[in-house]
């Protein structure tokens, strides 16, 4: 026996140890389940992505050693995370990746801190007309000043100057040129959080081309569709080059059967190979700088074809409601595949000339006080998450995690993409309070991507407001009345500040008329940072293109007397259920506190009933052991928990084994999908295994090259058999020619030959007339 093989053992039971306790506490009916080395994590023992980083705390603290991002990423059995702890036990490296990552991160925090001087000096490109002009400007003003910090999975950092971006991105250019990329074609980035990332896109636009981001693919048992939603952004960008990572590349080129523009799947390394004839080229301020697909969690993915004057007019607006300078110091998780992570966390600090700490969206949840830590070690000053971020932090980091933190320079703590929710900010602002985070920094946004990114944004300086309404005057009437300081069950709803510079809001009924203050209708917004348009789409812009320029948004709110905006809820997903506006968020809420259920994975949408003229309320809740039949107490949990939040019963309440609910690229509950499942009776059946998505995904590779060589070979046998033809009459025909008398004759000896040929070519002319000579 090995040496090695005695700690794998050890290190399985320690797993199986800590994952049954952690089933025990997040729903005791499983206390005592069975829990093998070989079982699924996600399919088999349903532990969603929260408690996965609730399981990878655990086990560093008991195995005391980093476990990175394997936890969440590759790891989905027992066995799998005990060989990544006894990887992690090896002698050297732990301790050598651990050292060498806190020289490096001391070294550029020192550059960091050394250059501020330098960032006073430079500031935002305010000349700019494009982001290429934006980087050349910064490049000007100090080549090798730090742009982006980034932390690897392994912990280690990789400085990248704006002179080095410019540079690498130089590379890529030449490279795509040398592929064939001409102006204004489409090249999709399948990247994850990389240096490739940040050099690739530079060298789209330096090429001349549109950059389309795409997210890499998390879970093997969704293959199949990840590869369906990604194939139909491909066909409708017509993107002919897609750049990805040397693990991705094979899997990538199983697109190219479902999108027939798709030509070339290639690193970013081999790219930089081919660099040839260095491509410069200037875009224009309204050539296209991005198309980025909507997350699709009220439909298909749309592309939001924005422009470099689009891009640089949020960039600018959002700046200045930020007050962002070279001084300030970002640090940012989120993915670069989506706006707020692109134009927010990045084009945003590009254009201020202000330096990034970057890490990857799995860093972040592997290990939540990360996000925390790089704030207080590089003096971070404004950041940006989804609700859910601040909500983790503030529920799963425990004390211990949290010793000699300083939070006392975050400034701006930007709260977006998703519904802000009140006791969010509550529980966030008391937990970190003591390290010097000021309830002020917390800013609620509102913004979309057909907007560039950014729409309103509160004061600085402003605490977070928040609206209590009587919860039975708004479901039935839309009406906003204040709520009694006593009641109960109030609605609460938090507001996202007024409309960043140089751009409108309002709020319109659905006859396009203005609402006044405090009435509830849908918000449409117009500026600068409009989009173009949905791109190759003209039905879906038109259907949301109003007269005047105005966007409508999809969703519902209200204007305070003081201008600002809190949302309500998307207008496609509200439901009417017995006279009341029931919004899906509240309920899924509360049903996601049931023990048993699974959080994040709970959908409530309205079913229409014909013959009542009203809607269904019906709610689809993952589970965290089996399927329990109607009548089961956790039916009843769950049925009291709808009640006690919206006041009324759910109509029909639908349990299903995990990854039964869909969700987009971001998270979100897909509610149209999972109707469209539920109403269809596919909502039980579950998707195939991960290595059937496979097989099937390959299949249609073969298939499809299988095709392409039985085309070769038909149409080169098909020219062999023509051009042998061609040869045995060409010297009949020239005898033939040379011996006729007259000129008629010729035609006519021409003519019969002409047709034996083509007739022997499949082809069978048909004469319509006939010249007159």
């Amino acid at each position: 026996m090995s040496a090695g093989e005695p700690a794998t053992a050890d290190a399985i039971e320690l797993v199986l140890e800590t994952v049954r306790g952690l089933l025990a506490e997040v729903d005791p009916t499983r206390a005592r389940t069975a829990v093998g080395p070989d079982q699924s994590l996600t399919r088999e023992l349903a532990l969603g992505s929260l408690e996965r980083v609730e399981l990878a705390m655990r086990l560093e603290q008991a195995a005391g050693v980093p476990l990175g991002e394997t936890v969440l990423a590759d790891a989905d059995t027992p066995r799998q995370i005990a060989a990544a702890i006894a990887r992690a036990r090896a002698p050297l490296g732990t301790q050598l990746r651990a050292q060498l990552g806190a020289q490096l991160g001391a070294q550029l925090g020192a550059q960091l801190r050394a250059g501020s001087e330098v960032r006073r000096n430079c500031g935002p490109a305010t000349g700019a007309r494009t982001l290429i002009e934006a980087l050349r400007w910064q490049v000007e003003q100090g080549a090798d000043r730090v742009h982006i910090q980034l932390r690897a999975d392994d912990g280690t950092d990789t400085a990248i100057t704006y002179g080095s971006l410019y540079r690498d991105g130089a590379a890529v250019a030449a490279g795509l040129r040398s592929r064939g990329v001409v102006p204004g074609e489409r090249v999709a980035l399948l990247l994850r959080t990389e240096p490739a990332f940040f050099h690739a896109y530079v060298g789209i636009l330096l090429a001349g081309g549109v950059p389309v981001p795409l997210y890499p693919p998390f879970r093997a048992d969704q293959i199949e569709e990840y590869a369906s939603r990604q194939a139909a952004i491909l066909r409708n960008a017509s993107a002919r080059v897609l750049l990805t990572f040397a693990e991705a590349e094979r899997a990538a080129a199983l697109l190219r059967p479902l999108a027939p523009s798709l030509t070339t799947v290639a690193t970013v390394a081999d790219i930089r190979r081919d660099s040839g004839v260095a491509a410069h080229h200037d875009p224009r301020e309204d050539d296209l700088a991005l198309i980025q697909y909507t997350s699709g969690s009220t439909g298909s993915p749309k592309g939001v074809a924005l422009s470099h004057a689009n891009l640089l007019a949020n960039v600018r607006a959002f700046g200045e409601a930020f007050e962002m300078s070279g001084d300030d110091v970002g640090v940012t998780w989120l993915p670069l595949y989506h706006d707020m992570g692109l134009i927010g966390a990045w084009f945003g600090p590009l254009y201020h000339g202000m330096p990034i700490v970057s890490m990857s969206p799995l860093a972040f949840l592997a290990k939540p006080v990360r996000w925390l830590e790089a704030m207080s070690r590089n003096r971070g000053t404004i950041t940006a998450a989804p609700n859910f971020a601040y909500d983790l932090c503030a529920r799963k980091i425990a004390d211990a995690d949290l010793e000699g933190l300083d939070l006392s320079s975050w400034r701006v703590a930007l709260n977006g993409a998703e519904a802000v929710l009140a006791g969010t900010i509550e529980r966030f602002t008391t937990r970190f309070a003591p390290l010097g985070f000021r309830p002020d920094a917390m800013r609620p946004v509102y913004g979309l991507a057909e907007g560039s990114l950014c729409v309103t944004a509160p004061p600085p300086g402003r605490l977070p407001r928040i609206e209590r309404l009587r919860r039975d005057a708004f479901q039935h009437a839309r009406a906003i009345e204040a709520a009694a300081v006593d009641d109960p069950q109030p609605l609460t709803f938090v507001a996202c500040g007024q409309p960043i510079p140089r751009h409108e809001l309002r709020i319109v009924d659905d006859r396009e008329a203005g609402r006044p203050p405090r009435v509830e209708g849908r918000v449409q917004f117009r500026g600068p940072s409009s989009m173009q348009g949905y791109f190759e789409n003209p039905e879906a812009t038109a259907a949301v293109v109003r007269e005047g320029g105005w966007i409508d948004t999809g969703d519902l709110g209200f204007l305070d007397d003081e201008g600002d905006l809190f949302v309500t809820g998307r207008a496609k997903d509200v439901i009417i259920a017995g006279g009341r506006n029931i919004y899906p968020q509240e309920v899924e809420e509360a049903v996601a506190d049931v023990p048993g259920i699974r959080r994040g994975c709970v959908a409530a949408f309205g079913v229409q009933e014909a013959r009542t003229g009203t809607e269904r309320l019906v709610v689809v809740a993952e589970t965290r052991g089996a399927v329990p039949p109607d009548g089961s107490p956790l039916h009843a949990a769950v049925g009291a928990a709808i009640v006690a939040a919206v006041g009324v019963p759910a109509d029909a309440i639908v349990f299903t084994r995990p990854g039964s609910v869909p969700k987009t690229s971001s998270g979100k509950i897909r509610r149209t999908t999972t109707r469209e499942l539920f109403e269809s009776g596919r909502l039980h059946r579950g998707r195939a295994s991960a290595a059937w998505q496979w097989a099937r995904l390959i299949g249609r590779h073969v298939a499809w090259r299988a095709g392409r060589g039985l085309a070769f070979a038909g149409t080169l046998l098909y020219s062999m058999w023509v051009w042998t033809a061609v040869g045995l009459v060409a010297l009949p025909l020239w005898l033939a020619v040379a011996l006729t008398r007259t000129p008629r004759q010729a035609r006519r000896v021409v003519g019969v030959c002409s047709r034996l040929l083509l007739l022997a070519g499949g082809c069978r002319p048909h004469v319509d007339g006939r010249d007159p000579a």
